[in-house]
């Protein structure tokens, strides 16, 4: 029987990372909890077991369940009933699956009725029920939004709330209206304070908002008078229980079509503040955001790996002029490429995952007491290579996504083309995945301080210390100078002094920067298991060089009177 995650030793491989003992330490605060919970691990290899049982579980759910389902998730889709959604029959039906087999809640405290599991080993689910259908991802996934109430809200909303997903209740964050998409601070939906029943009251409309009938919302508002910027918006709850917001449409969509994609009306809500006022965008959307694009990128990779199972699987039985394609060189290559794309990507997934980790647990562990030095500084460390990694792991991800799709439906040829073949599928879903939550290229404006200030040249060269075996020594001298290639990009830009220049240029800097990145991690992966990655190793590099070079000329040769050319041309083209 398949199973999404057991045939993929790739994902146990990065499950048994070194940096996962320090993780599941700083999750389990020494493993003092499992005095109090049964399921609470003694010892480090106990929470593995674990974590391996519930992939386990997950991947057999997500081939046997949900991928079963998704072909008419797709046809059938959610629809409008009275101002309510309703959801797709087999989705109901991968609800149910999800909450009969624990899926929900999962990285909350036990306390609350959570399994306290690390965001890694969540992104790697999410990663297994993506490669399903990513519709039903997005449903699932969103979920992690009660990081966000547990993070800041207080504990009376955490005792209410976290229980209720934890048992399998829905979650959204309604961000979005018609005239606030990328520029939340132009957010209008008002928050008034209703002194008679002490609470807050919403009105207003918000657009695209995933599984936007869900039981608990967090809300974007403004509640300061007056304002028009950041500085007057707040975070809400809403719960639907209390009534007051109706699905005025549902949008129809090129891909994910299991996902509901909703425009509300609040009218006169009832909502709770999370938090304090003023903070919500500067603060809890940033950090809301921050967990949705690592979302993003686990739901990327999870597509990534379809999308080349689906290719390599057609190449093998696809025979033309007397041999089959997948020996062919133009096919191979291709094949190859989304091999290797799968495999460094999900290398920067993990590790950005890792990062998340460790400096999550340890602000947990400073809400209950004063942490050491040692751990402040490890805490700075963390949050830094995680603020660092998550808008590459989001937008590298979602454009591999992409790309694989597309070469999916061109390693099928004219099959790719039917509906009746799932890399249609795939690539209608994918193209959302570098617009929503960041497009690539808010990821790029999100990265481009970290190249100019040399963050990530630094984090470079501490990569390429690490030891690589010796048939790999070749591809890490020749990542080595493909650094040089950057460090000198990154120079031309910054002496010409212009900000156009800059953002004109900074998307070629930040798939330099990304291509490297990645290159040592599969060179790292490829020493410690070559059975799985070093064919991945040989090629991505190769890749990455041969985009490094490319874009290290055109900077090379880019004067700051070359705009006007690109100007010139949409004006041409208005």
């Amino acid at each position: 029987m398949a199973n999404y995650y057991s045939d993929h030793p790739e994902l146990k491989f990065h499950l048994d990372n070194p940096l996962m003992k320090r993780i599941v330490e700083l999750k389990e605060r020494d493993y003092t909890e499992s005095e109090k919970f049964e399921d609470a691990p003694v010892d480090y290899e106990d929470a593995i077991e674990n974590y391996d049982r519930l992939l386990q579980i997950t991947g057999d759910v997500a081939a046997n369940i949900i991928a079963a389902n998704a072909e008419s998730v797709d046809l059938e889709g959610p629809h409008l009933e009275n101002g309510r959604m309703i959801y797709a029959s087999k989705t109901v039906e991968n609800m149910e699956a999800a909450t009969k087999a624990g899926l929900w809640g999962l990285d909350m405290p036990r306390r609350y009725g959570g399994l306290n599991i690390p965001m890694t080993t969540f992104s790697m689910l999410s990663e297994v029920i993506s490669a399903a259908d990513a519709s039903f991802q997005n449903i699932w996934s969103l979920q992690s939004c009660i990081d966000t109430l547990y993070e800041f809200g207080s504990e009376e909303q955490r005792q209410k709330y976290i229980p209720r997903v934890c048992a399998g209740e829905t979650m959204s964050m309604d961000l979005t209206e018609p005239d606030a998409g990328s520029d939340l601070q132009r957010v209008m939906l008002k928050a008034t304070f209703d002194e008679k029943e002490n609470c807050w009251r919403l009105n207003g409309v918000k657009r695209f908002i995933t599984n936007g009938d869900s039981d608990i919302h967090l809300v974007l508002a403004r509640s300061e008078e007056g304002t028009k910027d950041g500085r007057g918006l707040s975070m809400f709850i809403y719960d639907k229980r209390e009534g007051g917001v109706d699905v005025r449409h549902i949008e129809h969509k090129l891909g994910i079509h299991g996902s509901p994609t909703c425009e509300l009306t609040y009218k006169n809500a009832k909502a709770e503040l999370c938090g304090s006022t003023r903070l919500g965008l500067i603060k809890y959307v940033m950090a809301l955001m921050n967990g949705a694009r690592l979302g993003i990128a686990a739901q990327s990779v999870g597509v990534e790996q379809e999308a080349y199972n689906e290719a390599l699987a057609y190449a093998k039985e696809r025979a033309q002029f007397g041999t089959k394609i997948v020996d062919m060189p133009a096919v191979y290559d291709m094949i190859s490429r989304m091999k290797a794309k799968l495999d460094a990507g999900r290398s920067l997934l993990y590790q950005t995952s890792r990062y998340v980790d460790i400096y999550k647990a340890l602000e947990d562990i400073q809400r209950d007491r004063k942490l050491t030095a040692e751990e402040r500084d490890e805490l700075k460390k963390y949050s830094r290579l995680a603020d660092a990694f998550t808008p590459m792991a989001k937008g590298m991800n979602s454009e591999y996504a992409n790309q694989n799709a597309y070469d999916a439906i061109s390693v099928h040829g004219g099959s790719g083309f039917i509906m009746e073949y799932k890399s249609q599928r795939l690539f209608r879903d994918a193209r959302i995945f570098s617009i929503y939550e960041g497009t690539t290229q808010l990821q790029v404006v999100a990265a481009i301080r970290y190249i100019t200030n040399g963050t990530y040249v630094n984090i470079i060269k501490e990569m390429l210390e690490n030891e690589v075996s010796e048939n790999l020594q070749g591809l890490k001298e020749r990542t080595a100078q493909m650094l040089e290639k950057l460090e000198t990009a990154i120079a031309t830009v910054k002496e010409h002094a212009n900000q156009d220049v800059q953002d004109f240029l900074g998307r070629r800097l930040y798939n330099m920067t990304g291509d490297i990145i990645m290159s040592l991690l599969i060179l790292s992966d490829a020493t410690k298991a070559p059975e799985l990655f070093e064919k991945s190793a040989n090629v991505y590099v190769r890749m990455a060089e041969e985009e490094v070079n490319g874009h290290a000329s055109y900077i090379a040769a880019f004067r700051p009177e070359d705009l006007e050319y690109f100007k010139a041309r949409e004006a041409a083209a208005e």
